[in-house]
């Protein structure tokens, strides 16, 4: 049928032209921005489920820089535990080697000057107050961000996130120096003067003490070293998977989008063409007028 007040075919043929042209425009902003959620066509269930993974991504990336914070922590006491055990080690030398009768009394006062020294060095690195290990307070310098690692908290121990959900938590019990043989060990009188000698009768028993609060402070940080390394393994794996989540919902497929913006380039030039076709076709209906 000729007709000039609606013309169907260039309608169609328009029609199809806008769509091809919608169509490439979505391809372009999802090639230029490498994601699909910017585009028109993007659901709102996917937004929604990439903005959910996001968000719990940042959860495990803050507990796992809190598993490393921490496991920094714990090498940092396991290093200072394995210096103070050279350093009861050699003071025991020095209580063995103090009680040998052979020694005059010169060597002895040697022994006991090194022992004392020995002494000093546990006690600045441990600290203390007064109360705690008498004499003059000695502020530690075994610490980790300002942190006394060998004291008691009120908390009584470290307690880390480790998770995305409030009840993933793990807790560094206190390794308390500042008591028992050790505190024997390193305590002062009023005056400033150790209450333990190389020469004197309780010595070796408080090194030997001394030497179980260290043991068991080291098997204390092991444990904890065990759990922190096989929690951040754990978070890195929750991690990846998030972000492979992430990328399956919202990045562009570059191959495919580029074929399929191929495609709508090509679809824009053959629906121009044959537009401009229809729009000819008319030229007909003129024909007819003339005659």
């Amino acid at each position: 049928m000729s007709i000039i007040n609606t013309h169907t075919q260039s309608m169609t043929i328009a029609m199809n032209l806008d769509q091809a042209n919608e169509l490439a425009g979505s391809a372009v902003d999802q090639l230029s921005s490498g994601s699909t959620l910017g585009s028109p066509g993007a659901s709102a269930q996917a937004i929604e489920d990439s903005s959910t993974l996001s968000a719990d991504n940042m959860r495990l990336s803050s507990a796992s820089e809190n598993v490393q914070n921490t496991l920094s922590y714990t090498q940092s006491s396991e290093g200072y535990l394995t210096t103070f055990g050279d350093v009861l080690n050699r003071m025991s030398e020095l209580v063995s080697a103090s009680q040998d009768p052979t020694k005059n009394s010169s060597d002895i006062a040697n022994y006991e000057t090194e022992f004392t020294s020995l002494q000093n060095e546990l006690r600045s690195m441990i600290g203390g107050s007064s109360s705690q290990i008498g004499g003059n307070t000695a502020d530690p310098s075994a610490t980790f961000n300002g942190s006394n690692l060998f004291g008691s908290t009120a908390a009584g121990g470290l307690t880390v996130q480790i998770g995305d959900s409030a009840a993933s938590q793990i807790t560094i019990p206190d390794i308390n120096l500042q008591t028992g043989a050790m505190q024997s060990l390193i305590g002062q009188d009023s005056s400033g003067n150790y209450l333990t000698s190389a020469s004197g009768s309780g010595a070796l028993s408080d090194i030997t003490g001394a030497i179980q609060q260290v043991s068991e402070g080291q098997a204390t940080i092991g444990a904890a070293e065990s759990s922190l390394s096989m929690t951040a393994a754990t978070l890195a794996v929750e991690q990846q998977n998030n972000s492979s989540a992430i990328a399956g919902i919202g990045d562009t497929d570059i191959a495919s989008e580029s074929t399929q913006l191929a495609k709508y380039n090509i679809l824009e030039q053959s629906s121009a063409s044959m537009l401009a076709q229809a729009n000819l076709s008319s030229q007909s209906v003129l024909k007819l007028i003339r005659q």
